[in-house]
């Protein structure tokens, strides 16, 4: 099965073999679908383009005929005014139809590939916390057996490193009291998982890994404190640009940085010290959602 997630900064595509539930072929390409959103409150021609030539390419890895696909979008596609003249066109040249999803269900789906995950990891997922940094939205989700609370939060680290650019720290306390207040109201979880591209990111890095030497079979159970997040965030300062972009990913190194400081302001004030990073996700349960 075939599950394709369009996100606000990144496009990423999976096939999934029902019977392992394992990964067969998976395809990613930053998209930056919400840049600039913030402002013109439509998904630019760059953006389009971008999407359009990385379905294309995807094609190369990926046969979306020789199995069931599902295609969903978020939060990018949520605001956009001109969302259906989008949609419209990837139908035309591809024929593949993305279905807008709330935060909600995007929240669902994540955490059926994370659980996934973790019986692979042979973690205990009867009662944890989740946290999906997306581009340009965050969800959290309190799982404890088969009740799970979720809620989703129109920030991301595309809009908010675009929105607050001359003062990034004092946006980001503002974006994630929301959060915080929904954290209070839920019971301590035995532990807190994190994915999407930052914590990823981060623990690549810190593994030695650079972008194109990406392996989720390493990421994938491993473990991050906050001070590896700082850490991270420092070294990565050190720098050049075009190490930066090396480890981070073209054009990906400042939204890096953002969610960085997201991360470590989230796990600061819900009260956890460590994570344990979840490579898989909204992508990976859409295709599950199939089998």
């Amino acid at each position: 099965m075939i599950g394709c997630d369009l996100g606000s900064n990144t496009i990423r595509i999976v096939q999934i073999d029902c019977a392992t539930k394992e990964r067969i072929n998976e395809f990613e390409r930053i998209v930056k679908t919400g840049k600039n959103l913030e402002k013109s409150g439509i998904i630019s021609d760059e953006a389009i383009a971008n999407i359009l030539n990385a379905l294309q390419d995807a094609q190369n890895f990926i046969d979306f005929n020789c199995d069931k696909t599902k295609c969903v979008t978020t939060q990018a596609l949520r605001v956009a005014k001109n969302a259906n003249s989008v949609l419209e066109k990837i139908k035309e040249q591809f024929d593949l139809d993305f279905e807008i999803i709330s935060g909600e269900e995007e929240a669902k789906y994540t955490i059926l590939g994370v659980r996934n995950s973790l019986l692979r990891q042979n973690i205990n997922d009867e009662n944890f916390a989740l946290f999906d940094l997306g581009g340009g939205s965050t969800e959290l989700s309190y799982i404890k057996n088969d009740v799970i609370n979720s809620k989703s939060f129109s920030f991301g680290i595309l809009n908010v490193s675009e929105k607050y650019r001359k003062d990034l720290e004092s946006g980001i306390k503002k974006e994630i009291k929301p959060l915080i207040d929904f954290a209070k109201k839920n019971k301590k979880a035995d532990f807190l998982v994190a994915t999407a591209g930052t914590p990823t990111t981060v623990s690549a890095f810190l593994q030695g890994m650079d972008y194109a030497s990406y392996d989720h079979q390493k990421v994938n159970g491993s473990v991050l404190y906050l001070n590896d997040f700082e850490k991270a965030y420092k070294r990565i300062l050190k720098l050049s640009k075009n190490e930066q972009e090396r480890y981070c990913g073209a054009n990906r190194s400042e939204l890096i940085k953002t969610g960085i400081l997201i991360v470590i302001s989230i796990m600061q004030n819900i009260g956890f010290e460590k994570c344990i990073v979840i490579d898989d996700g909204l992508r990976e349960g859409v295709a599950l959602s199939l089998c």
